[in-house]
């Protein structure tokens, strides 16, 4: 289909770009005469000042002459008084003139005579002053007699009158000039007046001409439209299934990589549960090697859930500041008996090191993690480096790796000497489940794991390899501003509890509420059971003694944050610990942990469960 502008339509354009081209050309002749104009005007006032200035010269001259001869005839002081400043004036004018006609050498050289015209009277009255003020009257008429003075003033009227007539001279021709520009401009704004309306009824004549073709384009143009809209809604459609059909891989991946695990785990743990309960039947009670087996399995699937939280950044974050130099020093030997002692360790740790703000063990974590990928990358042995710097992203970093905002960061970069990877590898590098290990010797969740942290922190971190050269992970967490104080790890504290110290537990979900409970009792603490926060309130009201609330976080009707605020506002000094498997706004905001917040994550063992009650107990 032809889309073209109709041949008709010519003449038109023409005649608009032949209007607009006029308007463009009497605008800008304008502004050039209404420039000149002014410009005449200009040298008009300058004519009038030169000639102002000559007038008043003349007259100041006048003046002085006029006090002189009063103070000749009559000695009174009286006169000078009025000689002093008409000198002053009369030099001053002349100064003035000869500052404005600078631009005209013939002018220059006339306003020099007439200065030394003046120079010449203003001697010959300044001798006729002295003389008549040291009493010698007689001597300065003498002076007066010789004519010097009335010949020097005949010579300065005479300069002056020429002067006047120069500047009459320009003034006329300057006029002239103007009145020429001002005509000129008139006569060339008709024409183009005449020459607009002209182009104007073409445009006219040529428009009622083209309607038909402005119709006959529209219709095409509303036919292509139309099929372009079609087009346009196959696209959408096929581009919407594909989303849909790799949103659906991403979940088939994901779902089948946690269903694989978990069926494992849950088989697991199933079977050895039922091996137990056949031995027990059979009074046969040698079952630790089961419960051990279960409970490895069980803590496999909590770590498995955790990771999925932390890809998910959907994990409570208890950020402190952090001193990662300190931090990494502190690591060494963990790092080394985890790596072996094929790996060498290598730490460069930058000075002045700025201080960032993270959770601090899944910090810890991350790097240990990224170590021992390093090392299964180097299978014969090699060095790891660990090194830490202050850096600052900018904006280009940031336009060519989205998800990150510039500004400080704290470094930590984990390079190893190992196989590397392809770009095609790196860039899947932090897909859960996606690995390059062999069956059985990773799930694939561990740099999906520390991908999620890294965000989860507001923070970046990006892979660098080359194969055969070996690979980089750094990790950038911003930098803490303001003076901080890095906090300390609380020393370990004994975990036994006391019959005295009473603790209230409510949890809507009757299993857990009695293994917590039993739990709680094996450890020696005094237990009250409650399944909802309305009873909790009640227990609460009916037991004074009740000295640590351990809630649930999910509750229906009221949660658990709601019930421990209500609580604190009758007990303000009741200790409160929170534990859910997983929460999104009561007590983690953001991801992180609200100030203040007590938190214990199910699934948890009974010895996360001792140490974390004692140490709210004795906060």
């Amino acid at each position: 289909m032809d889309l073209t502008t109709p041949k008709p339509l010519a003449p038109m354009y023409w005649g608009v770009i032949v209007t607009t081209v006029l308007a463009a050309a009497i605008t800008l002749a304008t502004f050039l005469l209404a420039d000149r104009l002014e410009n005449q005007d200009q040298w008009v006032r300058h004519t009038f000042a030169v000639r102002n200035e000559l007038q008043v010269a003349q007259a100041e001259l006048l003046r002085a002459e006029s006090s002189q001869r009063g103070y000749l005839l009559t000695g009174r002081n009286e006169y000078l008084l009025l000689y002093n400043p008409a000198v002053a004036g009369l030099r001053q004018s002349i100064d003035r003139g000869a500052g404005l006609v600078g631009d005209n050498p013939s002018q220059v050289e006339a306003f020099r005579v007439l200065r030394s015209l003046v120079d010449d009277k203003l001697a010959e009255m300044g001798r006729t002053i002295e003389q008549r003020s040291a009493g010698h009257a007689d001597a300065a008429l003498a002076i007066v007699e010789t004519d010097v003075g009335r010949r020097a003033m005949d010579a300065i009227s005479n300069q002056l009158q020429a002067m006047q007539g120069t500047e009459e001279r320009l003034l006329t021709q300057r006029e002239i000039a103007a009145r020429s520009l001002a005509f000129y401009f008139r006569l060339g704004s008709i024409i183009v007046f005449l020459l607009i309306g002209g182009v104007g009824i073409l445009v006219v004549y040529f428009a009622n001409r083209s309607i038909s073709a402005i119709n006959a384009a529209n219709a095409q143009l509303s036919a292509a439209n139309s099929d372009l809209l079609l087009q346009i809604n196959q696209r959408e459609a096929v581009e919407a299934q594909l989303r849909q059909s790799q949103k659906m891989d991403a979940i088939g991946q994901l779902s089948g990589g946690v269903a694989h695990d978990f069926n494992n785990m849950l088989g697991v743990i199933i079977g050895a549960l039922d091996l137990m309960r056949r031995r027990m039947k059979t009074d046969e009670f040698d079952v630790r090697r089961f419960v051990d087996t279960a409970i490895r399995a069980a803590e496999r699937s909590a770590a498995l859930t955790q990771r999925l939280l932390a890809f998910a950044r959907q994990q409570p974050l208890a950020p402190e500041p952090i001193d990662a130099n300190r931090m990494i020093s502190d690591m060494s030997d963990l790092l080394r008996s985890t790596l072996g002692e094929h790996i060498q360790i290598e730490t460069v740790l930058a000075a002045g090191l700025w201080k960032a703000s993270a959770d601090a063990h899944q910090l810890e974590g991350a790097i240990v993690n990224i170590a021992i990928n390093a090392r299964d990358a180097m299978r014969d042995g090699g060095k790891l480096t660990v090194e830490t710097g202050n850096v600052y992203l900018d904006e280009a970093y940031c336009r060519d790796n989205g998800d990150v905002t510039a500004g400080q960061y704290v470094m930590i970069a984990i390079t190893d000497k190992g196989v590397g990877m392809s770009p095609e590898i790196a860039a899947r590098a932090f897909d859960p489940f996606f690995t390059t290990k062999p069956s059985g010797k990773g799930t694939g969740l561990g740099l999906s794991q520390v991908y999620g942290f890294v965000k989860q922190s507001l923070g970046h971190i990006k892979v660098y390899s080359e194969l055969g050269t070996g690979t980089t992970v750094k990790i950038y967490l911003p930098r803490l501003r303001g003076p901080v104080e890095e906090a300390r790890r609380a020393a370990p504290q004994a975990v036994k509890g006391d019959a005295d110290e009473v603790i209230l537990v409510v949890e809507d979900d009757p299993l857990m509420l009695r293994l917590s409970a039993d739990a709680l009792r094996e450890l020696g603490y005094s237990v009250i059971e409650s399944e909802s926060a309305v009873h909790a309130m009640l227990v609460l009201d009916e037991n004074p003694g009740v000295k640590l609330l351990f809630t649930d976080v999910v509750m229906p009707e009221v949660n658990g944050r709601k019930l421990a605020d209500e609580a604190l506002l009758k007990r303000p000094n009741l200790k409160v610990l929170f534990t859910t498997g997983y929460t999104r706004n009561a007590v983690v905001h953001g991801g992180v942990l609200d100030p203040d917040v007590n938190f214990l994550s199910k699934p948890f063992t009974l010895e996360q469960l001792a140490s974390k009650v004692r140490s709210v107990l004795d906060d």
